[in-house]
């Protein structure tokens, strides 16, 4: 039941008539950009953006609005009028689905309309439709790409009363920060568009807790939003803040007021728009968005160069050539393309649009900024390889996920497709993986070592570690995964993971692996799943060993049905006599194995004294295995084994954002916004801050910091010790804070 509307005195405009009376009709030069297919220099594009909002609608017709992306080249081109990326989230896009793809520090967006026609996983495929070059207005006014100010003690924010969704936590604040946003609406003829809205402090403006009102200012009389809102009043819309890695979104309805009281209140320097969005909002919620974390639009160096991108009004007036060749009242196409075959003409346009934009800015009422639309030339730089796990920071390197001596941190996720799924037992799979891009490298590690998989679940990153169980070196990564029941990530990689979906990977990480000397002699001891990393011995050794080696696994299993790798196991154990032996356990047969069994078999060997030890299962059988060699005299550092947790979700999340302020060595180092289920390592690493962390999962300690002051919620189990906790260390990779807390950063 719809609500009684306290804003509904307010004019309205319902017809096109009084929409173009106020807007005025775009000039036929402004459709003739519109083109049907992505040409060369949309590609181009696509290929250096790393983010874009989208707008699409639910089966349920729920209109939603998000970004989308975090590394350039998100978007997948498979033809002209044929792309995909991934979507998050549990919603499932139908219908018209609308773009807009920023570079950051460029004024001018590419905006693409389509419609979906495929969805796998998270993968969306869309058809397209149409796409063009959007003006820089929206970027300008809102001076998205500034650097964030400094963080000062926010100014106290008007509260509303009420239990509409403009009154839950954190959203009032968002929006009186906001300057920018991305607007999303539908017609009735199966369109949508999704566009940009900026303004001067916020964008949106609260009139009560269910009312916001836009101020919509003059543009190039396009005028898409007022034109479908008139056929179709559902919207969404996604809002930023410079600095922040968190989004509101927001769906609910909208009509169009030329109120004069209205409008006087949103003037700038005397002149008010001069129509303005009324939004009757039916959601409000303010959360983590992994795209924008990841594309760190605001840190230093993240803003592309003039040398470094097409000038996008170029790449418009290619498209205004291409729309006058086909249309018979535009202006000769032959004329516009020796226009902009004149040497230096881009320069000399480019100088005039800029001014026309700060003509436009003070004849509404803005501030002369000049403004910032970057980008002239076309290319995109190359990305700069790393070596597996680890990354570098402007040039210099990086020691355990911190970038060294300031720079931007790189991110250190490798987007990769799965190329098979390999079924191991009734309750394990094989994911072969290898680069996404057009130029795939090798993946190098030590034997024994995991990477950390990240897939997009339900519309949060999930993150699990998992050991490699392929040898390092090849261009393929073999990561075996068990089913956990209940497990997030095992559940998805058994039910929907496909060939050719797409997820990420981080790493190598952790210090169980095999020597860079490996000894003559290694011993082996495995339960269950814990066969992974000692597969990838195996495979190394026997693939380069120089055949005085001698490897012996004991490996438990619950039945032989769950034996996982038997078959290679057996084959590799017969073709290499003398050099691997391989003992299986059988619980249901055997009984448990415990530290008289595993005495027995050690002392059968007969070990070289230089031997290692390596182990991986549960607790209780590494603590037996561990009790049994120091009792049996074998050296410390002769002893290896791996404790990582399932990584399981965080129980309990803010539902607030909070500040996380970071110190090191009592020195400030900055300060960043903690969205509700985001991590202090993602709001961290969000803002540019030298955070430390290697595995993300809460495996491998490297992210250990001290809190202090605040509250956070510490998933477990994790790594670290009794002792540790108390002392006040907590991992920002798996806490989220209660309240606004302090950490420092130095190394413990």
């Amino acid at each position: 039941m719809r609500r009684a509307n306290p804003w509904s005195a307010l004019r309205r405009l319902t017809t096109e008539a009084e929409v173009e009376a106020t807007v005025g009709r775009p000039a036929s030069v402004i459709m003739l950009k519109q083109i049907s297919a992505l040409d060369e220099g949309c590609r181009t594009v696509l290929a250096g953006c790393p983010i874009a909002a989208v707008g699409y609608r639910d089966a349920d017709g729920t209109s939603r609005t998000t970004f989308v992306g975090g590394t350039p080249g998100f978007a997948r081109v498979h033809s002209p009028t044929r792309l995909s990326f991934a979507l998050p989230g549990s919603g499932d896009p139908h219908g018209p689905i609308s773009f807009f793809f920023l570079l950051p520090g460029v004024g001018e967006v590419l905006r693409v309309n389509g419609s979906v026609t495929a969805r796998q996983g998270t993968e969306t495929t869309v058809d397209i439709r149409e796409a063009y070059v959007h003006c820089a207005q929206a970027v300008l006014r809102s001076r998205l790409w500034q650097p964030p100010s400094p963080a000062a003690p926010a100014e106290p924010v008007a509260r509303i009363t009420g239990d509409g969704p403009l009154c839950r936590p954190g959203v009032v604040e968002f929006l009186a920060a906001a300057p920018f946003l991305a607007l999303s609406t539908w017609d009735d003829s199966g369109g949508s568009d999704t566009s940009p809205r900026g303004d001067r402090q916020a964008v949106a403006r609260v009139l009560d807790g269910r009312t916001l009102v836009v101020p919509d200012r003059k543009g190039n009389k396009r005028a898409d939003t007022l034109h479908n809102l008139l056929r179709d009043d559902r919207l969404s819309f996604a809002a930023l803040v410079p600095g922040r890695s968190g989004v509101l979104q927001v769906h609910g309805r909208g009509t169009i007021t030329d109120d004069p009281a209205l409008l006087e209140t949103m003037a700038l320097r005397g002149m008010p728009p001069h129509l303005a969005l009324l939004i009757d909002v039916e959601h409000a919620e303010v959360a983590g968005n992994d795209a924008v974390a990841r594309s760190r639009l605001w840190t230093p160096g993240a803003h592309l160069g003039r040398d470094t991108v097409p000038d996008l009004m170029a790449l418009g007036g290619e498209h205004l050539a291409a729309g006058s060749a086909a249309a018979e009242d535009g202006p000769p196409a032959f004329l516009l393309r020796a226009v902009g075959a004149i040497p230096g003409m881009t320069r000399l346009l480019r100088l005039v649009i800029d001014r026309l934009y700060r003509s436009g800015l003070r004849k509404e009422g803005y501030e002369d900024d000049g403004p910032t639309t970057r980008g002239r030339h076309r290319g995109f730089p190359r990305r700069r390889p790393t070596d597996a796990g680890h990354p570098t920071a402007a040039g210099r390197p990086v020691a355990g996920g911190r970038a060294i001596a300031g720079g931007r941190m790189e991110d250190p996720l490798r987007e990769v497709r799965v190329a098979e799924v390999r079924g191991e037992t009734p309750s394990a799979v094989t994911l072969v993986l290898e680069d996404a891009g057009e130029n795939p490298g090798s993946f190098d590690f030590r034997p024994g070592q995991f990477f950390t998989l990240v897939a997009a679940i339900d519309g949060r990153p999930v993150r699990r570690a998992y050991s490699a169980s392929s040898a390092p070196g090849s261009p393929r990564l073999e990561v075996t995964v068990k089913r956990v029941e209940g497990g997030r990530f095992s559940t998805h990689a058994h039910q929907s993971l496909r060939v050719g979906d797409r997820i990420a990977v981080r790493g190598p990480s952790g210090s169980f692996h095999a020597e860079p000397q490996p000894p003559d002699e290694i011993v082996l001891v495995a339960a269950g799943s814990g066969v992974t990393p000692m597969m990838s011995m195996i495979r190394t050794r026997l693939a380069v060993g120089s055949g005085r080696d001698r490897i012996a696994l004991l490996y438990s299993s619950r039945t032989a049905q769950e034996v996982i790798f038997a078959e290679e196991l057996t084959r590799l154990a017969k073709d290499n006599p003398g050099r691997l032996s391989v003992t299986h356990v059988l619980t249901h047969r055997d009984g448990r194995l415990d530290a008289a069994g595993v005495r027995r078999w050690i002392t059968g060997l007969s070990p070289a004294p230089g031997a290692h030890y390596y182990t991986c299962g549960p607790v209780p059988l590494m603590d037996a295995v561990q009790d049994v060699l120091t009792a049996l005299g074998v050296p410390a550092e002769q002893m290896h084994h791996e404790r990582y947790t399932s990584g399981a979700d965080t129980g309990t999340v803010g539902t607030v954002p909070q500040e996380m302020v970071v110190e090191e060595d009592g020195r400030p180092v900055g300060t960043a916004v903690v969205e509700p289920g985001q991590t202090l390592l993602d709001a961290g690493l969000a803002a540019g801050l030298p955070m430390p962390y290697s595995c993300t999962v809460g495996n491998c300690g490297d992210c250990m910091v001290r809190l202090r002051a605040g509250e956070v919620t510490l998933n477990e189990p994790n790594c670290l010790t009794p002792q540790q906790k108390a002392d006040g260390y907590v991992l920002a990779c798996v806490s989220c804070p209660l309240s606004k807390v302090t950490l420092d950063i130095t190394d413990p």
